[in-house]
Order: C-alpha cells, then sequence, then structure tokens
C-alpha cells in the first residue's frame, strides 16, 4: 500500500509543480516562435517588388522609418524610463519595445483610415530589415544609464540580432509567395492578422495561468502608466513627422500609426526566448500591455476618423478625381489634335458643306 505522504500522481508535489510550470513555460515560448514566424511570414507577403524598386528610386517610407522606429520612439522609451525612474529589468523591457520595428497591425489600421497602404507597407518592411542592426544598436546605447546592474551587463545583444536574423527566412519566403502565387500570399496575409489577435489573447491567458492570479500586482503601475502613454505618443510623434515632410492627410494618418504601432509579436520573442528567466521575471508582460493599449488607441483613432475626418477624405477624393478627368481630357484632345494632322476636322469640314449653299443663295 502506497504511503501516505507520497506525492500524488501527476505532479502534485514540488517536483511535479516545478515540472508543470517548465512545461507550461516552454509551450509559451514555442507559441511565441510560432507567432513571429506566421507574423513574418504575413509581413513578407505584404511585399511587392515593384514597390520595393519605386522605394528605392524616391526612399521616403525608409527614411521615415528610420527617423520613427529607431529615433523617435527609442529615445522616447528612454525619456519615459527616466522619468518614471524604472530598475532595470523594467527598463531594459520599455527600451527593447521601443527600439522594434513596425508591427502589422498598422497596415490593419492604415487600411481602417483610408491610409497610405503602399506606404505602410513599406514603411513596416523596410524597418524590419533595418531593425537587423538598428535595434541592437538602440538597445546597447539606451541602456548605459543602467551599466552597473547585472542584467545590462549580461544583456544578449547577440541571441537579440540571431533572433533578429531569423526572421529573415519567413519574409523572403512570403516575398516568393506574393511574387509566385499572390492569390495565396492574399490569403496567408489574412491569416498574419488574425493570428495577431488570437496569440495575444492565448499569450495573456497562458501567462496569467503560469505565474497566477496576481500577475498584475507584480507589475508597477509606473510600467502601465508608460504602457498607455508610449504609444500614444508615438503617434503623435509620427503625425508630426510626416507633417515636417508636407506629406498628405492620408499619408499622415499611415505614418502616424506606423510609428505608435510595434511588432509585439518580435519584442515578446526577444524577451522570452533570448533573456535568463530568473532575471526577465514578469517584464516580458511588458510587449503584451503595450499590445493592449495601442490597439485601444489605435481603435479610439479610427472611430474619431469614421465620426469625423471621412467626409474631409471623401471631398479631396472627389476633388483629386476631378483634376486627373481634367488632365485626361486634355491628354486625349492633346492625342486628337496630333493624330488629325493633315485632315479635315469636322468643323472645316461642314464650313466646306455650307460655302456651296452659300453661294446658290
Amino acid at each position: 500500500m502506497a504511503s501516505s505522504g507520497e506525492p500524488p500522481a501527476g505532479g502534485g508535489g514540488p517536483d511535479g509543480g516545478r515540472l508543470g510550470e517548465s512545461s507550461l513555460s516552454r509551450g509559451l515560448s514555442v507559441l511565441v516562435g510560432l507567432a513571429l514566424c506566421v507574423t513574418m511570414l504575413g509581413l513578407g507577403c505584404a511585399v511587392e517588388l515593384g514597390q520595393l524598386g519605386q522605394q528605392l528610386r524616391r526612399p521616403v517610407g525608409v527614411l521615415l522609418a528610420l527617423l520613427g522606429q529607431f529615433i523617435a520612439m527609442p529615445l522616447l522609451a528612454f525619456l519615459l524610463a527616466l522619468l518614471f525612474a524604472l530598475d532595470e529589468v523594467a527598463a531594459v523591457a520599455v527600451l527593447l519595445c521601443g527600439s522594434c520595428p513596425g508591427g502589422n497591425l498598422s497596415n490593419l489600421m492604415s487600411l481602417l483610415v483610408d491610409g497610405d497602404m503602399n506606404l505602410s507597407i513599406i514603411m513596416t518592411a523596410s524597418s524590419t530589415l533595418l531593425a537587423l542592426f538598428l535595434m541592437p544598436l538602440c538597445l546597447w546605447v539606451y541602456s548605459r544609464h543602467w551599466i552597473n546592474t547585472t542584467l545590462v551587463q549580461l544583456l544578449p545583444l547577440g541571441a537579440v540580432s540571431l533572433t533578429l536574423g531569423s526572421t529573415l527566412l519567413p519574409i523572403g519566403l512570403g516575398v516568393l509567395i506574393r511574387y509566385k502565387h499572390p492569390h495565396v500570399a492574399d490569403l496567408l496575409v489574412k491569416v498574419s492578422l488574425w493570428s495577431l489577435l488570437v496569440t495575444l489573447v492565448i499569450l495573456f491567458i497562458l501567462t496569467g495561468t503560469m505565474l497566477g492570479p496576481d500577475l498584475m500586482a507584480h507589475i508597477p503601475a509606473s510600467v502601465y502608466a508608460i504602457a498607455v502613454l508610449m504609444p500614444l505618443a508615438g503617434y503623435a510623434l509620427g503625425y508630426g513627422l510626416a507633417t515636417v515632410f508636407a506629406l498628405p492627410p492620408h499619408c499622415r494618418r499611415t505614418v502616424s500609426l506606423e510609428t505608435g504601432c510595434q511588432n509585439v509579436q518580435l519584442c515578446t520573442a526577444i524577451l522570452k526566448l533570448t533573456f535568463p528567466p530568473q532575471l526577465i521575471g514578469s517584464m516580458y508582460m511588458f510587449p503584451l500591455l503595450y499590445a493592449l493599449f495601442q490597439s485601444a488607441e489605435a481603435g479610439l483613432f479610427v472611430l474619431a476618423y469614421k465620426m469625423y475626418g471621412r467626409e474631409s477624405y471623401k471631398q479631396d477624393t472627389l476633388g483629386e478625381e476631378d483634376d486627373t478627368d481634367i488632365s485626361y481630357k486634355k491628354l486625349k484632345e492633346e492625342e486628337v489634335a496630333d493624330t488629325s494632322y493633315g485632315t479635315v476636322t469636322t468643323e472645316e469640314h461642314s464650313s466646306v458643306q455650307m460655302e456651296p449653299v452659300q453661294t446658290t443663295l
């Protein structure tokens, strides 16, 4: 007969609890990795080679992505971390999120506010490629303030670069699918957008299960405040940046959303897969909180546009169409004039017919 002191089967004792927690943690890591691959695949499927060629000739989107994602947002994250006096763990999580490239949520939101979709996709794709070099650089530069701490001294910049490099394969595969099978690429883009929502919900549930019901109590109030303020300030910075470049209103809305929306799947994957869990603790929840508030604030952005800005956009669009029609008519008239050289026009033909009538009278 089994002793009453034995732990119940199924891991009810301390060792079983640790085993279950370890299995759940590994499952969470696998989910984060898969979500990142699907997101990058969807991003690649949204890119057309013709658009890339146009941007290389006039790289406004690339320049805006560089200024917004790797100058404005990392600096904003650093200043917020100083303002709220974060410790090194929370500061690294905020800096990492601020240094991330744009996420594909911005593509969906840009579509909902009648933005420039080509600009949106190019900014997302170019910021993702630039992140291979600039994200570790930004993280290293802005973390110097906490250099005397263990976490910053052990900052896994090599592992961060390796994780970023691993995203090139699904992005390249997505570009190839777009080139060979456009209809399949359209489907994969939709799948990646839905996977963003589903992944965030599952991550919240699994993390809450793993860390317990008092999860939110482990996160300081200052981190919540930054999760609210940072995307909002990012949207404002992006709109101001586009205004400086004298872009039209629909492009300003696009740059605003591209700047404030970060790739939270990439940030979560880097925090979960490259940082020691005993050092980072529950701070890998920060990108999830950021995703929650960036989605809510972007949703308010879309709602305000639908209620107050849609009519002015329609009027601007009608005006542009009228101008296009006038230009098109002028072009057609020039074509007619060129093709009628050496022939008798309708007016000339009418005048020739009228002359005999006048002479008979």
